[in-house]
């Protein structure tokens, strides 16, 4: 069985004053089989901290996504921003390494800059991976929404510059672009074969085509994928990783639906089984 990870920063947000201290309800609460723990800017100054409650709470941390805000640095090209963005990327994978995950999740482009200068991005990834390798983790891309090309596209670039490159799918980013369809397609059974995704996010979406509206991030069964369709393909094409969810899980005052992540995690394992 494939494990059913909960992102942390389904409980952990702006409205909590992303409070990692609230993760200590976890172990009781949430029917999950680990967790990818996300990483905030704002805690670089109390890494140590966090680092020894998170090993004081025992849970199991298989995958780790690195800041958001990192592929934003890396769009502007080298220099200060640059330089300070990979010296964070460092203390991530050092978090990862000591956390005994395997695995690291990067927006390798993100935010308003996004994909407008992904050369710059592409230009990053060696020194991302190679920092990786050394920390002992695996390296992998997540399909981040673009506003200038498209994922799957810049999936390709990574390929061409590397061979063994490592993806996350998320299925509400791919649902964005209108990308479900082509993730599924014989042209992309590349991907699936030679074993580039590794790891997938299972989140649903409500909106259109690059609908900027409706890029919220929701459970499984709120928005309109099809996860039939898409568990039969996974089965089809004998996936072998984790499964995370993302889907946003506190309300505007910050308490934490604790029960919505217990029923999309009923949901997955209902899929797995059928």
């Amino acid at each position: 069985m494939h494990r059913i990870l909960c992102s942390t920063g389904a409980l952990i947000g702006r409205p909590n004053g992303r409070d990692y201290r609230l993760l200590s309800g976890c172990p009781d609460r949430l029917r999950c089989d680990g967790y990818e723990f996300m990483m905030y800017g704002a805690w670089y100054e109390e890494a140590d901290r966090l680092f020894a409650f998170l090993h004081g709470l025992g849970l199991c941390i298989p995958v780790v996504h690195c800041e958001k805000q990192l592929g934003e640095s890396f769009s502007e090209g080298p220099g200060e921003n640059w330089d300070r963005a990979m010296e964070r990327f460092e203390i991530n994978c050092q978090l990862a390494h000591a956390l005994g995950a395997q695995k690291l999740v990067l927006h390798l482009w993100n935010g308003i800059p996004s994909d407008q200068k992904i050369e710059n991005n592409l230009r990053a990834y060696r020194s991302l991976k190679e920092t990786a390798v050394r920390h002992g983790l695996a390296l992998t891309i997540e399909n981040v929404v673009c506003n200038a090309s498209d994922p799957m596209t810049h999936w390709l670039h990574l390929f061409q510059i590397d061979p063994a490159v490592q993806f996350t799918f998320d299925t509400k980013m791919a649902a964005f672009h209108g990308q479900m369809d082509a993730v599924m397609s014989e042209e992309s059974r590349w991907l699936w074969d030679r074993s580039h995704i590794t790891h997938l996010h299972l989140n649903d979406y409500s909106g259109g085509y690059m609908d900027w509206q409706h890029l919220q991030t929701l459970h499984i069964g709120r928005g309109h994928i099809d996860f039939d369709r898409f568990f039969r393909f996974l089965s089809s094409v004998h996936y072998q990783g984790d499964y995370t969810v993302e889907a946003t899980s506190f309300l505007p005052d910050g308490v934490i639906r604790w029960e919505d992540l217990n029923e999309t995690f009923s949901k997955i394992r209902s899929y797995q089984s059928s």
